[in-house]
């Protein structure tokens, strides 16, 4: 029972997670079509919560495509995945534990 919980908790919380940061990535991608402030402080903040990941990915595949990068969309498909089958595996087996 202890263990169900723990496990239904810590899903939840990457759910809630993925969630958010799937947000932050498509904000990124819609205020990079225009030209920001890079001083603004939104700006900045979004900038140092996707470039590492996007930097890491770049380096690692190459997802430009006749000058459109689809690094932001390949991160989305990704975390996609994750929640759909590490989270939603995580449930299934905190379900188990309430039986």
């Amino acid at each position: 029972m202890i263990l169900g919980n723990i496990l239904n908790a810590i899903a939840t919380i990457l759910h809630t997670l993925i969630f958010f940061y799937t947000w932050v990535v498509v904000i990124a991608t819609l205020i990079s079509w225009v030209r920001p402030d890079p001083n603004n402080a939104i700006v900045i903040i979004l900038n140092k919560l996707t470039n590492p990941l996007f930097v890491k990915i770049k380096s690692k595949i190459r997802l430009l495509y006749n000058g459109i990068d689809f690094t932001p969309l390949f991160v989305i498909l990704v975390l996609q995945f994750i929640d759909m089958v590490l989270v939603k595996s995580l449930w299934t087996y905190s379900q188990k534990f309430f039986q």
